[in-house]
């Protein structure tokens, strides 16, 4: 369980003042708009932002940015064995090949479409030595077709770890498909707390049930 307070305050503003209990295992969806306090929760939770209160039970964490931020000068590959010691690289031809990167292991990111270089980062982002995954909107620039793939992807990889992830978005869509429980935050505030439910795999081409619940609690 990961028991969460934070306060972080810029001069007098407020950007975030909440308390959450994260269930091990479990994928959370975080829900705003922009300013929210969203991605301060995330920093906040890797410990790249000083805060006031704690964080416990977070342990090591991977993040997985809106942009691939991959190492210009490394293969797709090398991205890879950049976060691993080298006792660990064996685990890389098996997570390119469910990554759909067979045959690409040595393509430079100046070489990948933005879908590729965006599996190499999920990839990267799960094969981290790490307790908890932060998201922070992976899937936000990407057409449908794109994002349905990556969406299905990262459940995949997901369904093998179980591991416990932290996702921030602003569509009621991608949190509805991918979470098990979705939080709203509106001004730095925690504004709604929805069970979306445990059964996988859900429809990409259909509302989801908390869809309403999660878009009611974004706009009132």
């Amino acid at each position: 369980m990961i028991e969460a307070k934070i306060l972080k305050k810029y001069g007098e503003k407020v950007a975030l003042n909440v308390g959450l209990s994260l269930r091990e295992g479990e994928i959370t969806a975080v829900l705003g708009e922009s300013g929210a306090g969203k991605t301060t929760l995330l920093s906040a939770l890797a410990g790249r932002i000083p805060f006031e209160g704690s964080v416990e039970g977070v342990g090591r964490t991977s993040y997985l940015f809106q942009n691939p931020l991959l190492l210009p000068n490394l293969t797709a590959e090398g991205n890879l064995k950049f976060v691993l010691p080298k006792s660990e690289w064996g685990k890389i031809p098996e997570m390119l090949r469910s990554v759909g990167l067979r045959g690409r292991e040595k393509s430079r990111p100046r070489e990948l479409s933005g879908g590729e270089k965006q599996r190499v980062a999920i990839a990267r982002a799960f094969l981290f030595p790490h307790d908890t995954l932060l998201m922070d909107e992976p899937f936000s620039s990407l057409d449908l077709a794109l994002k349905r793939s990556l969406i299905d992807l990262t459940l995949a990889l997901w369904t093998v770890t179980r591991e416990t992830v932290v996702f921030v978005t602003h569509d009621v869509h991608e949190a509805a498909l991918l979470a098990q429980r979705a939080v709203v935050i509106k001004k730095g505030e925690v504004f709604a707390d929805v069970t979306v439910g445990e059964t996988y795999p859900r429809d990409f081409f259909s509302p989801q049930p908390a869809e309403e619940l999660l878009m009611r609690a974004l706009i009132e």
